[in-house]
């Protein structure tokens, strides 16, 4: 047996295992009453359908197909591309057995994905006309990034500077982690103890000691940080890039983003340009770290990388092999946010206990979750900890008021 051989024949094992442990949690969809997956499909989407069609001066074409979508998804049942788009074998294999059935009946983590699919088409997004390659969600986005708290964070930046390496790399990870956050972005730094408090007791789950260890000063290695959010989440990203590529903690690092717009406020090339420039712009700290981040994209150090299987929607056990051999020679990949979870470990309802290493065994190399808590997967957690959040009355699985770094070697 050749060695690609036997690692096909272990990777089919591996993915025959993590089936077989899915099959014992259901796939998480939208027709639970009071459900958080329920209240995306029923308050959400529609609210978000009627915000693009007020951020842009559509036409009559736009409105008429953005209406129709929302006819679609309050009122109907999921209708199908049509034959012309260039994407459309490959949603109807996706689909198989959805069309004709409602938007709550089909897999949530599918619905979801194939909503923002059709938002794109009503908007023109993938035509031939004057909205074609228009992002929708771009001005949120921008106006998130003119915002005074965002002015605010990068100002925290300098007090930032002079701390200890540790309390700089703990305050950068956590940045990271919370994302739009602002009480709790830059803030965890010696004195300032007000964010750190408030931090730590809302991670239910904290490996970020073997993440450090996994990122040794001069390894050499590459990291892959598949993003997220644009914006107040994407800046905290960079400027924890920055810290790795600066402290020699990672060699080059590789930042996935989507190719096309995604989930409202996903990252794209065009979103790392933005939040670049807002950081070369700005004085002190934050313009130095954009300044090294701009040589290091020059140089290679930093290069912003993207692939259609981050705007599908399967779990990352149905990873192409080229994204596989991606994330298989970087030596570590961080995952950030709540969808990339939810890929990750499956979005599937699984008891809260079961381990995490193993429902991400099948994964190519070390990985590492970032995320905030938005939706009802999560996985890893300790039984006294699931306990005390449960007796909390709290909800605690999808407010954002809570995080983890969950980390597999």
């Amino acid at each position: 047996m050749t060695e690609k051989t036997s690692r096909a024949s272990g990777e089919e094992a591996v993915r025959a295992s993590t089936s077989a442990a899915a099959s014992d949690a259901p796939v998480i969809l939208s027709n639970e009453p009071g459900s958080f997956a329920r209240s995306v499909l029923a308050k959400r989407h529609p609210a978000l359908v009627r915000q693009v069609r007020d951020a842009f001066p559509y036409g009559r074409q736009q409105h008429e197909a953005l209406d129709a979508l929302l006819d679609e998804i309050t009122d109907g049942v999921i209708e199908p591309l049509a034959t012309t788009e260039r994407d459309h074998e490959r949603w109807a294999v996706s689909g198989q057995g959805y069309f004709g059935r409602s938007w709550y009946d089909a897999p949530f983590l599918w619905s979801e994905s194939y909503f923002y699919r059709k938002l794109l088409g009503a908007v023109g997004y993938f035509g031939t006309g004057p909205w074609q390659g228009v992002d929708p969600f771009a001005p949120f986005k921008k106006a998130e990034l003119r915002g005074d708290a965002v002015e605010e964070e990068l100002r925290a930046l300098d007090a930032l500077a002079n701390a200890p390496a540790v309390e700089r790399a703990t305050a950068l990870l956590h940045a990271s982690l919370w994302g739009n956050r602002a009480d709790l972005g830059f803030r965890v730094v010696a004195g300032e103890s007000e964010a750190g408090d408030a931090a730590d007791p809302a991670l239910v789950a904290d490996d970020s000691d073997l993440l450090w260890q996994l990122l040794p000063v001069g390894s050499g290695s590459t990291v892959a940080v598949v993003a997220d959010n644009a914006g107040r989440e994407l800046i905290p990203d960079l400027i924890l890039i920055d810290h790795l590529l600066e402290h020699r903690q990672a060699e080059r690092v590789g930042l996935h983003v989507k190719p096309y717009p995604y989930y409202v406020s996903d990252a794209m090339t065009a979103d790392v340009v933005d939040c670049l420039r807002r950081l070369v712009e700005a004085p002190g700290e934050a313009g130095r770290i954009g300044g090294r981040l701009w040589k290091a994209m020059a140089a290679g150090n930093l290069e912003v990388r993207t692939h259609p299987f981050f705007c599908a929607p399967q779990p990352y056990g149905e990873m192409p092999e080229d994204l596989r051999g991606e994330f298989e020679s970087a030596g570590l990949t961080i995952l950030k946010g709540d969808l990339n979870y939810r890929r990750l470990v499956g979005d599937r309802s699984w008891d809260a206990t079961a381990s995490f290493a193993d429902l991400t065994t099948y994964f190519p190399g070390a990985v590492a979750a970032l995320r905030t808590l938005k939706s009802d997967v999560i996985v890893g957690l300790e039984e006294e900890t699931l306990d005390a959040l449960e007796r909390s009355g709290d909800a605690w699985r999808a407010s954002g008021t809570h995080a983890l770094i969950q980390v597999r070697r």
